[in-house]
């Protein structure tokens, strides 16, 4: 889980600073180019960031990174079957807690930031598509072995918007789904809403902890 967490924050590094009219009016890939490499210029001057200040992390994602993620979505998925038996205020709930933990995670791991080059993969979409995967690939300093990450994404009111990552074929939706299911099998929907409660109450949890 810490190697997944790891590179996976590049992905929630992903959207971040483009305005949201922009964001409807621009394709997937090009919204990805645009807001990677925009965000990799900010974190790499950004004095607060070199210096692993979470709560500075954590404020930077919420305004310019969490607004580009459906949130909703990545949650149905997530839970999975589970989500059938959930009441609406419990769905809310789970929605607000699962968004803390990925915010509150990402940030207390993005202490493992170290530089990285992106290479964006050759794009196709069809006219009149409300769903499209972004591929990119990863090289990581020191020669270390390239890593594939793919974004799924879907045409929202809102304009495109990420509702899962794919890190070398692995899932970021999957890997939580298998964690939740274990919740959910000891505890039912309300074991995993205080799974959750618990995680996010404790400060910034740490990429050992998830």
């Amino acid at each position: 889980m810490l190697k997944f967490i790891r590179v996976a924050l590049h992905a929630v590094l992903a959207f971040a600073l483009l305005p949201p009219v922009l964001a409807q009016e621009t394709s997937p890939d090009v919204l990805v180019k645009q807001t990677v490499e925009e965000v990799l210029a900010i974190l790499r001057a950004d004095k607060q960031v070199q210096s692993g200040n979470v709560e500075h992390i954590a404020r930077l994602m919420e305004e310019k990174v969490a607004p580009h993620f459906d949130f909703a979505r990545m949650t149905r998925l997530a839970v999975g079957r589970g989500w059938r038996e959930a009441t609406p205020d419990q769905r809310d709930t789970l929605i607000r807690e699962f968004r803390n933990l990925l915010v509150r995670s990402y940030s207390a791991a993005f202490t493992f930031y170290r530089g990285i080059a992106v290479e964006y993969r050759p794009f196709r979409i069809n006219p009149g598509d409300r769903e499209a995967t972004v591929n990119t690939l990863i090289r990581l300093p020191g020669g270390a072995q390239p890593i594939a990450i793919d974004y799924d994404m879907s045409l929202t009111d809102g304009g495109w918007k990420l509702y899962d990552v794919r890190i070398d074929g692995a899932s970021l939706v999957i890997n939580y789904r298998n964690l939740f299911a274990q919740e959910i099998q000891r505890g039912g929907i309300e074991g995993l809403i205080k799974s959750l409660i618990e995680k996010n109450s404790g400060g910034p949890p740490t990429a050992a902890r998830q």
